[in-house]
């Protein structure tokens, strides 16, 4: 496998191929006529995928820290077990490591199904060269966790958008509690420990608890069951088309009346569905715009080309941000990362 990877850089290819791992994983499943669950095929293969690329290369994965933090979970659902992980302090140290090479791919947050997009994410692509490669879509499940009993919580610790996810339960359960945001649901884990004296507790997820010490008093505590996450893959290339894609642009329109209407219906004349739109300032002028889109279909599609070469008579900026992989998989939440440890896995199914 190392000589696989010697061949690949060799010829300016990509280690990590999302198109090739989606048709190899399609072509599993379609070959699959025994009683071994889908769930259990996707796990054991990310396994034999994670430890492939550790041999092809030193794989490094630059995420969102620290370690046990939703994001790493969903690097570890992606990339497994074998490669190694780069914990960064903030989303500007995830988009600077991968564009020095100093990792290979970055995991980040793009939006919750609950609390919508997360914005700082969005701007960094801006300014960026990197490119979208692939997405992770990961279950959320929150939890009350603390070293002392629930009568004698008087903070609660976590991110914000946890607390967003959580508002009506906190509401219902802790109405008196202060509220204090920090930068992940491992240091709110941290935290809860060491002020544990003085009434803290955290909300976030299972392995945080796990990795600080901390008891599960009441689980599953976010308002809406089917509370998901999107993460990217950020790396140096886009992926080539798979048949089940999705393609990430941004554009600025012109300062005139009737710009942003007539860019969108560049989308409506080649039939594109505009699954998702954004808007940010352009941080350049006041009351100028940058709008995020998500687009059916790879950017290689004919139909796709056509509209893309049609809004750019429209616009005064069109980026293109990625073409990757859209395809509905398992949730496979690991409750333990790259330590050694044994490792349980849970199952979930979401649409």
């Amino acid at each position: 496998m190392h000589e696989v990877g010697v061949v690949k850089k060799k010829e300016g290819l990509q280690i990590y191929a999302p198109e090739r791992e989606d048709s190899l994983l399609r072509k599993l499943l379609e070959k699959n006529k025994g009683r071994l669950p889908e769930k259990s095929i996707r796990a054991i293969y990310r396994e034999i995928m994670s430890a492939a690329l550790a041999l092809e290369d030193d794989l490094k994965i630059a995420y969102l820290g620290p370690e046990g933090t939703w994001t790493h979970q969903a690097a570890i659902k992606k990339f497994g077990h074998s490669v190694a992980y780069a914990p960064q302090a903030n989303f500007s140290d995830v988009f600077d490591q991968v564009a020095r090479r100093r990792a290979d791919y970055g995991v980040v947050p793009i939006e919750n199904s609950t609390e919508g997009a997360v914005s700082h994410t969005l701007d960094l692509f801006v300014d960026s060269p990197l490119h979208i490669c692939a997405q992770i879509l990961l279950r959320i499940e929150n939890n009350l966790m603390s070293a002392i009993p629930r009568e004698k919580i008087k903070t609660l610790y976590s991110h914000p958008q946890v607390f967003g996810q959580c508002r009506n339960w906190i509401l219902k359960n802790f109405p008196e509690a202060d509220l204090v945001e920090v930068s992940s649901t491992t240091k709110a884990a941290k935290l809860a420990n060491e002020y544990a004296g003085q009434g803290a507790a955290a909300l976030g997820g299972a392995l945080a608890a796990e990795l600080n010490g901390l008891e599960i008093l009441d689980a599953g505590i976010q308002d809406r069951a089917t509370n998901t996450t999107r993460f990217l893959v950020i790396g140096e290339k886009t992926c080539p088309p798979t048949g089940s894609d999705r393609t990430s642009i941004l554009f600025s329109v012109q300062d005139k009346p009737g710009a942003l209407v007539s860019a969108l219906q560049s989308f409506e004349q080649c039939k594109i569905n505009m699954s998702k739109i954004e808007s940010r300032p352009s941080k350049q002028k006041d009351w100028e715009y940058v709008f995020y889109v998500d687009l059916g279909g790879h950017c290689e599609d004919d139909s796709v080309a056509q509209a893309l070469e049609e809004l750019r008579r429209h616009c005064s900026l069109v980026k293109l941000l990625g073409s990757y992989p859209d395809a509905v998989e398992w949730d496979s939440i690991p409750s333990c990362y790259q330590n050694g440890s044994s490792c349980k896995v849970i199952h979930r199914w979401f649409p």
